[in-house]
């Protein structure tokens, strides 16, 4: 059985560049947006519209028919975004048989958890992933303040959250769901990367 990694994370706390180093300092695979890359092969949707799709919490659209009683009705955007975790979940599979591997976020952890994964949760304090975003921005991100990045940091772990509870049934970053939750906010990434690989 291959050594599978996978790294959930709140936005701004460091896990992607954690996951990428480890991978590095560990010699093995490493997957992040590869994984978007590939959903977009296997079902000819685009890139950004998948991107944008797992981003947001599925909608269950209800309707009055009508006898005025409550009665579901087929909802496109779920249909997608179904399909999307089954390709994802084919995906996710088919990477991890391959070789060793690092994968960040995608519900990897849930969807590998036959595989027993290694499971890693990255988080920081607030203010601090918040100066990290401020402080990679973007040049077309140049005018954006500290409370609307605040508010964009918030949104985007709301996001993860809601997409994650939704398909997996278990609650993002509930300690019981990892076998590690690092807790970033005073250590600088690059350094606690070797201190973890020593773990494997």
């Amino acid at each position: 059985m291959n050594k599978i990694i996978t790294i959930g994370r709140e936005f701004g706390s460091g896990g992607r560049e954690l996951g990428r180093r480890l991978a590095q300092e560990l010699g093995i695979a490493y997957y992040d947006k590869e994984i978007i890359t590939a959903i977009a092969e296997k079902t000819s949707l685009t890139e950004h519209y998948i991107q944008q799709t797992v981003e947001n919490r599925p909608q269950h659209v209800y309707t009055m028919n009508v006898s005025h009683s409550l009665a579901f009705q087929p909802n496109y955007q779920m249909k997608q975004m179904q399909d999307i975790y089954s390709a994802q979940t084919k995906i996710i599979h088919e990477i991890a048989e391959k070789s060793d591997c690092v994968i960040i976020g995608r519900c990897a952890d849930y969807i590998l958890r036959d595989e027993k994964p290694f499971r890693l949760f990255v988080h920081a304090d607030m203010d601090v992933r918040v100066q990290r975003c401020m402080d990679r921005r973007s040049p077309e991100e140049a005018n954006i303040t500290e409370p609307e990045m605040r508010k964009r940091v918030r949104a985007i772990d709301k996001a993860r959250a809601a997409y994650y509870n939704d398909f997996t049934g278990l609650r993002w970053g509930d300690v019981d769901n990892y076998d590690v939750c690092l807790n970033t906010t005073n250590f600088v990434i690059e350094e606690i990367a070797p201190t973890l690989a020593k773990l494997f």
